[in-house]
C-alpha cells in the first residue's frame, strides 16, 4: 500500500518539519499491520513528496486473531486485505504521522496552521459503494480529485472493470486536517476494517473528524462505514456529531442550514442568534414550565437549565440516541433528585398525543416542523396546539426566500436533505394564522438574524399565545 503527500511552497523542505520525519532519511516502524516506510522520492525547489509504504505480511495476517476475514473458508487466505488501501493504510497513517495529525509543529507553527497547496495519491482504492463516492467524500472537503482505475485483468477483459483506483487530490488545505480525513475516509471507501470495532472508535472518530465531518454532507454515511455498521456506536456517533454541528454554527445549523458568509463572520452564529430569539420570546410570555419538543442534543435545554426561573423542563425526541446525548450534555447523572425532578427527558414524537407535555407555560418547535411530511402537519397542529394546550407555543422555521442569498445551494433546494418542505414568509403567516384561528391562539411572527430586505431573515419566529376572553 503507498501513499504519497506532495507540498509546494517557498521552502518544500518544509514539509519535513510538517510531518516530523526528515527527509535526508528513509524512516522504519514495526507495526501491528506490518512494516511502514516513510521515504520522500522528490525533494528539489519547487516540490517535496513524502511516500508512505507499508507492507503486510498475508501469512501473518492470517494468523492473527484481528483480521475479521472469512475464517474457513478460502477467503481467509485469498483476499486483498494486504494490497487494498483501506484501514490498514490508516492506522499505519496515524501511528507513523500521528504527531503531524494533531496539526502541532514546534519548528513551523505558522506552517502547520496555514492552509498550504498539496497533492495527495492513493494507490489500489477499493471503490465499495460507487464510483462517485471518492467525489461524494473529497470534493465537499475542498479537495480537486481525479481517479485511474482500468480492467481488473488485461488478459481477460470479460472480467470487467477493477474494483480499485489510484486517486490523486489536489487542494488548500491544513496538512493536519488532510491527514485526519484520510485517516477516516479510507476505511470508509472500502467499507471494512482488519480489527473489530469497539466503543473507543467512537471517539477516535470525532477527533479525527474535529473541523470537518459534522458538515460533511455523507457524514451518517461515513459513521455508519467507518464503525462497520454497528447500530450502537452509529447512534451513538451521530448523536454527538449532530450536537457538534449545532454547536459549531458556522457551514451547517443544527438541521443543516448552510449560513452565507455575512451571518457566518457575525458575532453571534445564526444557531446561537436562533436560540436567543427563542429564549426572548419564552422570556416574553413569562414562561416557567417549558417543553423543547424534537430537542435534539439538548443545546436549548442547556441554556433553560442554567436559568433558575425555569421550574419545569421537559425535553423529547423521537432520537434515544439523541436523548442519551442530552441527558450527558445536561449531567443528569450527577445533578439532586430535585434537579432531575426539574428537568425530565423522553421519547416522544410531535405528531402523536403526549399529555405529560399537556398544560405548560410554552412548547418550542425550534426548526421542527420542517422535517415533517406536509400532509402530517394537521396533527402536529392537534396534538401541540390542541391537545397539549400550552399557553404558548413558539416556533422557528428557515425562511425559503433567504435560500437566494446561500451561493453554494441549487435553486429549489432545501437547506438540509432531512427537510421536507420550506416555508416562504407568506406560506408560515397562512398556516401559523389558520391553526391560530382553529384552535384560539393569537400569532406574531419575528425576524431572526440579519435580514435582507428584499428577501427578509435566514429564521423566521412565530410566538402563538392562547387567547384570553374578554
Amino acid at each position: 500500500m503507498l501513499m504519497t503527500v506532495s507540498y509546494r511552497g517557498a521552502d518544500p523542505g518544509d514539509l519535513g518539519y510538517l510531518l516530523h520525519k526528515h527527509p535526508d532519511r528513509v524512516h522504519d516502524f514495526d507495526l501491528a499491520v506490518g512494516q511502514a516506510h516513510v521515504f520522500y522520492p522528490e525533494l528539489d525547489e519547487h516540490s517535496c513528496t513524502a511516500a508512505l509504504l507499508l507492507e503486510v505480511d498475508p501469512i501473518e495476517l492470517v494468523r492473527s486473531k484481528r483480521f475479521r476475514g472469512d475464517a474457513g473458508t478460502l477467503g481467509h487466505y485469498v483476499n486483498d486485505r494486504p494490497y487494498a488501501s483501506g484501514s490498514m493504510l490508516a492506522v499505519a497513517l496515524g501511528s507513523v504521522f500521528r504527531t503531524a495529525m494533531t496539526g502541532r509543529s514546534d519548528a513551523r507553527p505558522e506552517l502547520a496552521a496555514s492552509p498550504l497547496d498539496l497533492r495527495i495519491g492513493l494507490h489500489a482504492v477499493p471503490l465499495r459503494g460507487g464510483a462517485d463516492l471518492p467525489r461524494r467524500l473529497f470534493e465537499p472537503l475542498g479537495w480537486r480529485l481525479e481517479e485511474s482505475t482500468g480492467l481488473l485483468d488485461d488478459r481477460f477483459p470479460e472480467w470487467g472493470a477493477s474494483p480499485y483506483a489510484s486517486i490523486t487530490l489536489r487542494g488548500s488545505l491544513r496538512l493536519g486536517e488532510a491527514l485526519r480525513q484520510l485517516y477516516v475516509l479510507l476505511p470508509v471507501l472500502d467499507d471494512a476494517k482488519h480489527y473489530w470495532v469497539a466503543d473507543a472508535e467512537v471517539d477516535k472518530l470525532l477527533r479525527a473528524g474535529e473541523g470537518w465531518l459534522p458538515q460533511h454532507p455523507e457524514r451518517e454515511l461515513i459513521s455508519r462505514r467507518y464503525l462497520v455498521h454497528q447500530r450502537e456506536y452509529v447512534a451513538a456517533a451521530t448523536a454527538r456529531l449532530a450536537e457538534l454541528d449545532q454547536d459549531a454554527g458556522t457551514l451547517t445549523e443544527p438541521g443543516g442550514e448552510a449560513e452565507d458568509a455575512t451571518v457566518a463572520e457575525a458575532a453571534r452564529p445564526l444557531n446561537r442568534l436562533r436560540a436567543d430569539a427563542v429564549l426572548a420570546a419564552l422570556d416574553d410570555v413569562g414562561a416557567r414550565s417549558v417543553a423543547d419538543v424534537g430537542c435534539g442534543p439538548g443545546a436549548l435545554l442547556s441554556r433553560l437549565a442554567a436559568d433558575p426561573r425555569y421550574t419545569r423542563i421537559i425535553g423529547t425526541d423521537v432520537s434515544p440516541a439523541a436523548l442519551e446525548t442530552a441527558a450527558r450534555r445536561l449531567d443528569l447523572s450527577e445533578r439532586s433528585d430535585a434537579q432531575r425532578d426539574r428537568i425530565t427527558l423522553h421519547p416522544s414524537s410531535v405528531t402523536y398525543q403526549d399529555d405529560r407535555i399537556a398544560g405548560l407555560d410554552a412548547i418550542v418547535l425550534m426548526e421542527v416542523v420542517e422535517h415533517i411530511e406536509p400532509e402530517r402537519l394537521d396533527a402536529v397542529a392537534r396534538s401541540v396546539f390542541g391537545l397539549a394546550k400550552p399557553a404558548a407555543v413558539v416556533l422557528t422555521t428557515p425562511n425559503a426566500e433567504y435560500n437566494a442569498r446561500y451561493p453554494s445551494l441549487a435553486a429549489g433546494a432545501f437547506r438540509h436533505p432531512d427537510h421536507r418542505f420550506e416555508w416562504t414568509r407568506a406560506e408560515l403567516a397562512a398556516w401559523a394564522g389558520g391553526v391560530a384561528d382553529r384552535y384560539g391562539y393569537r400569532v406574531e411572527f419575528r425576524a431572526v438574524g440579519d435580514p435582507d430586505p428584499v428577501l427578509g431573515p435566514p429564521t423566521q419566529l412565530a410566538l402563538f399565545r392562547v387567547e384570553v376572553a374578554a
